[in-house]
């Protein structure tokens, strides 16, 4: 497949060939032509690229190099793109966001804490299955982010078990207080090696699935890790 983008930040014609050697360094990226006069490059790929992985090609997002989408059909395979990239867990939050409004959808209304409680538990449920399917290679990922597991290498066989503990909990609505405790220091701690990784850049593997999606560290993550945080520190405020 072929894509045109709009290129600006080109001067010369070292611009040109720093920018062409830079993309055509990429995977799946057979050809390259760029022009400073036009502020394009047209770039033939076996499969495709998003724009924020051309971008990080370029230099990142502070580089005086910036690539963008010159057409609509570009802005549609980007959208595609993301969403392929995060169907899985779109479709998790989805499944487990609708179970939690039938399970608590009384008399004509949702109750709030009822709906909390059951997100929870289908939550971490479904998370920590992912996670045991292949707990070396989740515990192997963790531990290029999280850091405790950072310092300590069984903390990723811990964490799975922990999820798992949380999931069953919640679900069986045993001692609430405690387990919302549990559940909002265990994901402030999470959220530090996550917040640090997409700050930094870092172009390394999510663990929230395990080992068995390779989803990318983003703030997709942040936003999963902070609903959790949110809904403990909700339900302790009201319970």
């Amino acid at each position: 497949m072929t894509h045109t983008y709009q290129l600006t930040g080109m001067t010369c014609g070292g611009c040109e060939n720093k920018v062409k050697s830079n993309l055509l360094a990429l995977p799946n990226v057979t050809a390259v032509e760029v022009s400073k006069e036009t502020n394009s490059a047209t770039i033939n790929m076996d499969q495709h690229i998003g724009l924020n992985q051309l971008q990080q090609a370029l230099g990142g997002a502070e580089s005086k190099y910036q690539i963008s989408a010159m057409s609509h059909i570009e802005v549609v395979e980007q959208t595609r793109s993301w969403l392929e990239t995060y169907k899985p867990i779109l479709l998790i939050f989805g499944y487990v966001t609708a179970i939690s409004l039938i399970s608590s959808w009384q008399n004509d209304a949702v109750n709030l804490m009822v709906f909390m409680r059951v997100f929870m538990a289908g939550f971490f449920l479904t998370f920590s299955f992912f996670k045991l399917l292949n707990l070396k290679g989740f515990a192997e990922s963790y531990a290029m982010y999280d850091i405790v597991a950072k310092k300590f290498g069984g903390w990723g066989y811990i964490y799975a078990f922990i999820e798992l503990g949380l999931g069953l909990s919640f679900a069986l609505n045993l001692s609430p207080q405690i387990v919302n405790w549990v559940t909002l220091i265990v994901m402030l701690v999470s959220i530090i090696g996550v917040l640090e990784s997409v700050l930094n850049k870092k172009k390394i593997q999510c663990a929230c699935l395990g080992a068995v999606f390779n989803l990318p560290m983003s703030t997709v993550t942040i936003v999963e890790d902070s609903i959790m945080i949110a809904m403990s520190a909700a339900m302790l405020i009201f319970m």
